[in-house]
């Protein structure tokens, strides 16, 4: 005849075992799956050429990041923009977010990168270049790639140059952060 010591130690040992089974099974089901350890929760990305905007054209760059997991992120880039035209003139670089995954706008994340404007009626060509920061925070339910998008918009006059643009003097990049699960 087992002793009340030994049926509690049994119990304790049945009902701990059967813990275990529950948790592994609540794991391994529907529930969400922790993060996987080698996926990074943060990166950047740095454009490494310079790429030519079509006016009134919105244009994908090479410059995106994958979202490896469901979650909040902040998304931050900064966009260099290069102008030159003859005046008189008036045109801007916009650059947006784009999540190629959903195939829309990140919304409210449209940024004015760079602007020429000017009604002299010179000879000579005009033009220069400029950097706009772009912070947004998004939810996504699964992996995601953001990407980076631009566009020359002439109302007046014709660029002769509409690029993003990456140097030595200034570098085009997309950084996450996951904040939030």
């Amino acid at each position: 005849m087992p002793s009340l010591r030994t049926s509690l130690i049994a119990s304790a040992a049945a009902l701990l075992a059967s813990a275990v089974t529950i948790a592994a099974t609540q794991a391994s089901g529907s529930a969400a799956a922790p993060t996987p350890a080698h996926l990074p929760d943060h990166g950047i990305a740095t454009l490494h050429q310079d790429v030519n905007l079509p006016a009134s054209t919105w244009t994908s760059t090479p410059l995106e990041v994958r979202l490896p997991h469901a979650g909040t992120y902040a998304i931050d880039a900064n966009v260099r923009g290069r102008l030159e035209a003859t005046p008189p003139v008036d045109t801007y670089i916009t650059a947006r977010l784009w999540n190629v995954t959903a195939k829309a706008e990140v919304p409210y994340s449209d940024r004015l990168v760079y602007q020429l404007f000017t009604n002299n009626t010179a000879t000579a060509g005009i033009g220069g270049n400029g950097t706009a920061p772009i912070s947004e925070l998004i939810r996504v339910t699964r992996p995601t790639t953001i990407q980076l998008q631009a566009e020359d918009v002439t109302t007046g006059g014709t660029a002769t140059i509409a690029q993003v643009y990456s140097d030595d003097a200034g570098y085009t990049t997309l950084r996450y952060e996951r904040v939030l699960p």
